[in-house]
């Protein structure tokens, strides 16, 4: 039965059928499917085989990544509701565009692939100043901040990650949290993130989740 779920569940993320996977996941749970299996055995992998066809046709449609993290982060806030003891959480990201960057999509994408990935996320929008990081970073007590940005200007500026790594380093605060990056300045030079002082990049939503997992597993020995 469960690969059948499969079947259906994927091809109504292809088809961005928001109403059909939704119709396919709770039909799942009433035929005894359990939410964590929706969860791990279902949306996750979906999101994972979205993500491969992206990186291996460069024609694939940027919507349907995008529908499919909106779907996948809905379904898994349904199905943590019916969980009686919700899986445990790994850690917190605070993520958002850098300062003077106002792009949101790949941002609200990421944010898709780490919710069903068990990864707390406080999303602090667009534009956000390099204090605003940190102040939100230490009052939601997240192990890891995410800056996103798509121009390079961004990506390179003071107001970006070198604001938030100087930041960082004044308060002491370098072993406590982490900083990763992403947005195509970083897919155009892979070397990028050490410039601008983050720990880590990631090239999409699944990776991001699991160097985000290992930079909460550093700052937690």
């Amino acid at each position: 039965m469960l690969d059948e779920i499969i079947r259906e569940y994927n091809e109504a993320v292809f088809d961005t059928d928001r109403e059909r996977a939704l119709e396919v996941i709770h039909s799942a749970v009433a035929a005894g499917v359990t939410p964590d299996d929706v969860i791990f055995r279902v949306v996750v992998p979906a999101i994972q085989q979205m993500v491969k066809g992206i990186s291996e046709h460069f024609d694939a449609n940027l919507a349907q990544h995008f529908m499919a993290s909106q779907i996948a982060s809905e379904v898994t806030d349904a199905m943590l509701e019916l969980i009686g003891t919700a899986p445990t959480s790994v850690g917190k990201v605070v993520i958002g565009a850098a300062d003077g960057d106002l792009h949101s999509l790949g941002k609200r994408i990421v944010i898709g692939c780490l919710k069903p990935q068990m990864i707390d996320v406080v999303d602090l929008g667009v534009n956000v100043p390099c204090e605003r990081f940190v102040d939100e970073a230490l009052a939601s007590d997240a192990q890891v901040i995410g800056i996103s940005a798509m121009m390079l200007h961004t990506a390179r500026g003071e107001n970006g990650c070198l604001g938030v790594r100087r930041l960082l380093k004044e308060r002491g605060l370098e072993r406590k949290i982490k900083v990763i990056v992403g947005g195509a300045p970083y897919r155009f030079d892979p070397g990028l993130y050490k410039a601008v002082g983050a720990d880590a990049w990631a090239d999409d939503g699944i990776a991001a989740g699991q160097i985000i997992k290992d930079l909460i597993r550093e700052v937690s020995r």
